[in-house]
């Protein structure tokens, strides 16, 4: 937006300077012409009146002396034409086509003495001419070669002077529209960076109240309105996490009389009513589970957020190896792989180590997550674990060779409950890929599902590199996998 408003400013400042230059240029080519001609108007007319002198007593030398001190001043050439015969001066001969052509006119007591437009860059001369005589008799004509290099010259150094001017005034022009732009756009541009947190979190930090009243008005109206709705988001995380963790003690009760119930139960009917009661009852706490997760997740993602324009910045973890949170995680997960008989495999640690800027037990809860999905969504699958730099990134990934998702199921499976149709046997809450989008937004990462080759599921959670990893050569290479 910047660029587009900076870009018509700019035109119109030209176009401004542009006109403004072709006025004051056009203005001084009409001032020295005008300049010139009554000076050469007035000399004609004198040279018109010692001519008429000559014509009637008949004596030219005075004639002729007037019209070589001319040239000599001037430079230009003077041509008389009486009854006697023509006179000349300055190198102008009355035998030239124009000459000619001029006296020809004069002889018809035509007078012109009209100049064109000066041009800076023009060449060559102009002829003026006008009859004498009496009132009612035309004695002769006189012509006067005009010589306009002097003139172009002046109209040079004053295209020159307002050229300079002109660079001036637009580069001045420039600036202006340039601190104007960003005096209007500066508002404008944290709004938007406002309203994409407020999307992206449900909190925006206080805007500063600058730039035009219109826009101030708006930044105010914006960060009212912003509050408010961080306010509603707030209580309804909490009002979630509130009620999850008041339905435990409930839950936890009636669990407690279920196992006391089953004791008294008496037929194999009863018996298998009460398990599938407390099959429920699990499930139950299993979404209640993964409810108060998500909230923590949710608010430590909004907590985290990066604030520039309020001066808050993302509180992050020392920069730490990840390799050994995941490879507490597969020793975690290796006796649940054994019952769904899936193979674990850990690759080996890339050298030297890739640093991240994640707090280890969350890294270990999201890796946790990833491990648990592949085993009980891929059962009887080889579920390979790795830590893998890629230019600056560092990636960890849990994949494995298992059915994997479709590019639909993979849009769909960050959705909370979702599951996969499929998988509506297995038990789950789905929330765990939404657990741990979150956790990696908190973390400055994301979280990214792809296809395994050949075939299966990629989860990768992607983490900039590390400042004090950032310079390292990277050694890993994408898909470079090995077998631990």
């Amino acid at each position: 937006m910047r660029l587009r408003v900076l870009g018509v400013l700019s035109v119109l400042c030209l176009l401004v300077v542009f006109l403004v230059s072709g006025t004051i240029l056009g203005s001084a080519a009409r001032e020295l012409t005008q300049e010139v001609q009554i000076n050469r108007a007035a000399s004609l007319n004198r040279l018109a009146q010692v001519a008429f002198d000559a014509a009637a007593d008949g004596d030219t030398v005075r004639l002729q002396r007037e019209m070589d001190t001319y040239s000599g001043l001037y430079g230009e050439g003077v041509v008389v034409r009486l009854q006697q015969g023509i006179l000349a001066s300055g190198g102008l001969e009355g035998d030239r086509p124009d000459v000619r052509d001029a006296l020809s006119r004069a002889g018809l007591n035509v007078t012109d003495t009209a100049l064109a437009p000066l041009q800076p860059f023009g060449s060559g001369s102009e002829l003026i001419f006008r009859p004498f005589g009496s009132a009612s008799q035309v004695l002769g004509g006189v012509v006067l070669d005009v010589h306009l290099e002097t003139a172009r010259q002046k109209l040079r150094e004053r295209w020159l002077l307002v050229g300079a001017a002109a660079v001036a005034l637009a580069a001045v022009l420039l600036l202006a529209a340039a601190r104007v732009t960003s005096w209007v756009l500066r508002p404008v541009l944290r709004l938007n960076s406002a309203v994409t947190e407020l999307a992206r979190t449900g909190r925006a930090g206080r805007l500063p109240e600058d730039g035009p009243p219109e826009l101030r008005e708006l930044s105010r109206s914006f960060g009212a309105m912003a509050r408010t709705v961080g306010a509603s988001i707030e209580s309804q995380r909490q009002l979630i996490a509130d009620t999850s963790h008041q339905l435990r003690n409930p839950i936890g009760a009636l669990r407690l009389r279920l196992d006391v119930l089953q004791l008294e139960l008496q037929t194999t009917r009863e018996r298998e009513a009460a398990e599938n009661v407390m099959a429920e009852l699990e499930r139950v706490e299993d979404i209640l589970d993964g409810v108060l997760k998500l909230a923590a997740a949710e608010h430590r993602a909004s907590e985290d957020s990066a604030r520039p324009f309020s001066g808050g910045s993302r509180s992050a973890a020392q920069p730490a190896d990840p390799f050994p949170v995941l490879q507490g995680e597969v020793e975690r997960a290796a006796p649940a792989a054994g019952r769904a008989g899936c193979r674990l495999v850990l690759a080996e640690a890339p050298v030297p180590p890739a640093e991240v800027a994640c707090h280890p037990a969350e890294l270990g809860q999201m890796v946790g997550e990833l491990l648990a999905n592949a085993i009980k969504y891929a059962a009887g699958a080889t579920v390979t674990a790795a830590v893998r730099r890629h230019q600056d990134r560092v990636l960890v990934e849990i994949s494995d060779d298992g059915p994997g998702l479709s590019e639909q199921e993979r849009t769909n499976a960050a959705t909370r409950f979702w599951r996969a149709p499929r998988h509506a046997p297995v038990p789950g809450t789905g929330l765990g890929m939404t657990i741990v989008g979150e956790l990696a937004a908190a973390n400055g990462g994301r979280l990214v599902l792809a296809d395994a080759a050949p075939h299966g599921l990629s989860a990768r959670l992607e983490f900039p590199a590390a400042p004090s990893a950032a310079d390292r050569p990277a050694s890993g290479t994408e898909g470079g996998l090995a077998d631990g």
